[in-house]
């Protein structure tokens, strides 16, 4: 992973979501705000579904269990918009919305 500190891994120790922004802590001490609107799936959830995570990897990334979501430490420290297929994203709400 690129960082700013050579020879260690920038780990994540919190995360939360607001309205338009996920807000994400790291180790070293910073913290990164980025706009919801780049993650889809978390820009579709609920406050509920969007507070209901858990680090992954010991924190090199964060995994959003209730709208099956996964992020890395790597990705958000560069500032790094969801990579997910516009396809992929229709099937997913698809589901959603089938459970709904």
């Amino acid at each position: 992973m690129t960082t700013l500190t050579p020879g260690k891994e920038v780990l994540v120790t919190g995360a939360r979501c607001s309205k338009d922004t996920l807000e994400v802590d790291f180790d070293d001490g910073r913290t990164v705000s980025l706009p919801l609107a780049w993650y889809p799936r978390l820009a579709q959830g609920t406050a509920k579904e969007r507070n209901a995570w858990r680090l992954t990897g010991g924190g090199s990334g964060i995994h959003w269990p209730l709208l099956d979501e996964d992020l890395s430490a790597a990705g958000l420290l560069s500032g790094r918009r969801s990579q997910e297929k516009p396809a992929s994203l229709e099937r997913w709400l698809k589901l959603r919305g089938a459970r709904g």
